[in-house]
């Protein structure tokens, strides 16, 4: 098993950074490719951003592309979600997620979240 447990989350304001953690415990945290994910009221689950267990692959949809920037540190077991340039459509719950395949792969390959960290962006 693995426990994912996300922080950083809170109220900003539009054009804002925020800086979310993923601390990952349980097994081989260099085994697994991890993820962010969000989900806004009333809406699917949408991916935000993956990293490579070598932290080398990365991959982003074209929502965030250029402002959401995925990181890992592999000796603190930890993923990091680093955003600028924040928007109001932006606001979700955002979750770490962690799989054995790979970066571009469905939402139901993931096989380990997180309990979400609410991100609020005001206008």
């Amino acid at each position: 098993q693995v426990q994912l447990v996300e922080s950083g989350g809170g109220l900003v304001q539009a054009g804002d950074s925020l800086r979310l953690s993923c601390v990952s415990s349980g097994r081989t945290f260099t085994n697994y490719f991890m993820g962010w994910f969000r989900q806004a009221p009333g809406k699917e689950r949408e991916f935000v951003g993956a990293i490579s267990w070598s932290g080398r692959s990365t991959g982003y949809p074209d929502s965030v592309k250029g402002r959401f920037t995925i990181s890992r540190d592999n000796a603190k077991n930890t993923v990091y979600l680093q955003m600028n340039s924040l928007k109001p459509e932006d606001t979700a719950v955002y979750y770490c997620a962690a799989n054995l395949r790979g970066t571009q792969v469905p939402v139901s390959t993931w096989n380990y979240w997180g309990q979400g960290t609410q991100v609020t962006v005001s206008s």
